[in-house]
């Protein structure tokens, strides 16, 4: 038995819009890191972007479970002594709704290369309307 690897030509990328509206932030979050791998198709092979677009809208409607809004901390480090850096779930999501989804399925997703083209993959909207309606994506459910 060899290993399926999957050509350029069987790779059908599809877009999908997924409504966040009264979801919770890290169901969510699996449901579509599985789709930007590619996970949910039978082409899927681990070393293969084989995943699928995202659109996310309504990102500022998304909730959290018990005291996570107050507890919640996202740090960042600059590399220099005393550059340690962080910021309540509350206030980052109240400055920029977005990037609260966005870390968390980024951190699902391979921290490599491949990681990083997969995580391009996915646009993110605060309201419920998105610049994509060209590429005619499909609601995707998330349940």
């Amino acid at each position: 038995m060899k290993t399926f690897t999957p050509k350029l030509k069987d790779i059908d990328q599809q877009w999908y819009v997924v409504d966040a509206r009264n979801q919770i932030l890290g169901r969510l979050a699996t449901k579509v890191a599985h789709v930007l791998r590619g996970k949910h198709k039978p082409t899927f092979a681990p070393h293969v972007d084989v995943g699928d677009f995202v659109i996310i809208i309504n990102a500022d409607k998304v909730r959290v479970t018990g005291r996570k809004a107050e507890q919640k901390k996202y740090t960042r480090y600059s590399g220099y002594p005393g550059g340690l850096k962080e910021i309540v779930y509350e206030d980052l999501f109240a400055n920029s709704p977005e990037k609260v989804l966005e870390h968390a399925i980024k951190g699902m997703l391979p921290k490599n290369r491949l990681g990083r083209q997969m995580y391009r993959k996915l646009k993110v909207y605060s309201g419920d309307q998105h610049p994509h309606h060209a590429q005619q994506p499909k609601e995707l459910t998330v349940n």
